[in-house]
């Protein structure tokens, strides 16, 4: 029997972090807490730690590096959320020196609280990105999600998207993304 290609999520890398009085701050999602189309594919994707004097570290940064895909989808999926509350949404990202397939490429980050919610999006300039790892969209302009008290499926389904130019795209890094609960 063949391989399955894609990533599956394993939720035991999505880390939920509180604060002191025990209520959410956010998830961070690690490179194995997506779903990653082609993510079991070792010419499209691996999963990796930082080449360097660094990598002895017990807290070295893991990421997915793109290697090469025609159709990005990394997407993750939370737990039940707190309902009424605003949720902000940003990856860290970065680009090697040599990608490439970016320019014209459009990336969406895109979000829906519910399987059969409304999606929210903001389209990304990732070609713009650096070798070094940044919060995209940044923290001071992230994508924000709402919930409310009546949605039976308070789950938040989001993930970065580019399937529509049919480029090839090598190059980028993903390292996590965080679903931080704002109360408002």
């Amino acid at each position: 029997m063949a391989r399955e290609p894609h990533q599956r999520a394993n939720y035991d890398y999505m880390e939920e972090r509180l604060q002191d009085d025990g209520s959410l701050e956010c998830f961070i999602f690690k490179p194995r807490a997506f779903y990653i189309v082609w993510g079991n594919d070792n010419r499209c994707w691996r999963i990796a730690k930082p080449i360097g004097p660094s990598t002895s570290r017990k807290n070295e940064e893991e990421f997915a590096e793109l290697l090469q895909v025609s159709w990005l989808e990394v997407t993750g999926i939370t737990p039940k959320l707190d309902s009424p509350s605003t949720y902000h949404i940003t990856f860290r990202l970065s680009l090697d020196k040599g990608a490439s397939g970016w320019t014209g490429a459009p990336v969406f980050l895109m979000a829906k609280v519910g399987k059969k919610g409304k999606y929210k999006w903001k389209k990304l300039e990732v070609e713009k990105l650096t070798g070094d790892p940044t919060d995209f969209p940044s923290k001071a302009d992230p994508l924000e999600v709402e919930t409310v008290a009546d949605q039976p499926d308070r789950r938040l389904y989001f993930g970065l998207y580019e399937v529509w130019s049919g480029k090839w795209k090598k190059g980028l890094k993903v390292y996590n993304a965080t679903v931080k609960q704002i109360n408002k």
